[in-house]
């Protein structure tokens, strides 16, 4: 056995005394007690199976001076994510073999964490051909960053069914792009205007008639959890959607598709969430500098980071009692691994041992000087959260304290299951 980790860990839905064996990168074994080893005695902090995060934009390549993959899989692993799944909207975007190839490229000696990427849909991309590459692959209903747009229902039956034999998932940027108005906005509360919870819902809708697996990302408004409700999608929400609303304090730093909605939207979110009606935790951690964000509003451009403080905030919410643990590792870790098909997301023999060590009374608020996104700043300065004391990616230790230690640790999800 390379390591003997034991401690409060959080095994077949309970949390109790275990000794978790490590071998090759794999969970080898798991019982009260285990001979051999190097061996590393947690006390009573908690061993939780390490977050998945779905949704990440980590600017590499073409827009490495917001983000790049050493700064953006930093940033995951201090916040306790071990594995992401990068979007596509990069420059050049992710849509093609060549593109992908490029990508991996320029990111494969970068990441502190494991990683998957997904491939971008347009009208005639060659979805057969990318889907060895990609973890899954991303539309973009509604314009955001980049210039992925698919607003015709023929493209997009014809897209759901080329990903429909390759098995993978369609995760989706659910808003109509008909109904989005693009008129000159002041603050938060013109942003939602352009882009009303109605053009959530009536992309969901549109959604309905496709043949093919499909994950809505940030879901943001009530109406669009109602939407969904009869629908076999998978659901994935935001720290920001469910924490923050168009009265927050913070303009053009705020500003972000699809928008913050009213509290009521917000509280919505939040109730699904902890009560489990929605499926995964993602950060959508889109950073933009800080000098692009001092624009104007309307020219400002829209996204917020997010991937190192969203579980620790999420944390910080189960220590209290609100958010009950079993439905926290499901969305950061379960749900994520079973819907994108990775050997992770559980304490259990022959899955990644990706492991996160927390010490519940270490809660403190978020400072932006000890966060390690290339940005610079935060919209949740001030937030509870409780950061890991621990993270291992496939049994290698990569954060201790809260700073990097070892060597780079991640791979490739797609490259790996294949070898």
């Amino acid at each position: 056995m390379d390591l003997v980790v034991e401690g409060r860990a959080y095994v077949r839905g309970k949390l109790g005394r275990w000794a978790i064996g490590i071998e090759d990168g794999r969970i080898a074994e798991i019982s009260r007690t285990i001979r051999g080893g190097e061996r590393m005695d947690l006390g009573d902090l908690i061993i939780l199976p390490g977050a998945i995060d779905p949704h990440v934009h980590f600017r590499d390549p073409g827009m490495t001076d917001k983000e790049d993959f050493s700064t953006g899989t930093l940033a995951a692993a201090c916040g306790g994510v071990t594995t992401v799944l990068d979007m596509p909207n990069t420059l050049p975007p992710s849509v093609s073999t060549d593109k992908l190839a490029e990508k991996k490229e320029a990111i494969s000696r970068k990441a502190w964490v494991d990683y998957g990427l997904f491939g971008g849909c347009i009208p005639g991309a060659r979805v057969e051909q990318m889907a060895p590459m990609v973890v899954g692959f991303k539309v973009f209903m509604g314009s955001s960053t980049g210039r992925l747009l698919v607003a015709e229902d023929r493209d997009l039956a014809g897209i759901a069914a080329r990903v429909k034999r390759t098995g993978k998932v369609l995760s989706v940027h659910a808003e109509d792009e008909g109904m989005i108005r693009h008129e000159t906005g002041k603050a938060l509360a013109d942003h939602l205007r352009n882009r009303p919870a109605a053009a959530e819902v009536s992309a969901i809708r549109r959604l309905s008639s496709l043949d093919c697996p499909i994950n809505v990302c940030h879901v943001s408004s009530a109406e669009g959890l109602q939407a969904l409700e009869s629908l076999s999608f998978t659901t994935e929400v935001t720290a920001h959607h469910m924490l923050l609303d168009r009265d927050s304090e913070g303009g053009a730093y705020l500003k972000v598709n699809p928008p913050l909605r009213t509290k009521e939207d917000r509280l919505a979110l939040f109730q699904a969430f902890v009560s489990g009606r929605i499926d995964m935790l993602g950060s959508d951690h889109a950073p933009h500098t800080i000098e692009e964000k001092e624009q104007e509003f309307d020219v400002a451009p829209s996204g917020v980071p997010g991937v190192e403080t969203t579980v620790p905030m999420m944390l910080a919410f189960m220590k209290r009692g609100t958010l009950p643990m079993e439905v926290l590792v499901s969305a950061m870790a379960e749900k994520p691994a079973s819907r994108f098909n990775l050997n992770k997301g559980r304490l259990e023999v022959g899955r990644d041992a990706d492991l996160m060590v927390v010490d519940p009374r270490a809660a403190a608020p978020i400072k932006v000087n000890y966060l390690h996104s290339k940005c610079g700043w935060t919209p949740f300065e001030g937030r509870e959260a409780i950061f890991p004391r621990m993270v291992f990616v496939r049994g290698e230790l990569v954060v201790e304290d809260g700073e990097p230690v070892g060597e780079r640790a991640g791979r490739d999800v797609v490259a790996a299951e294949r070898s």
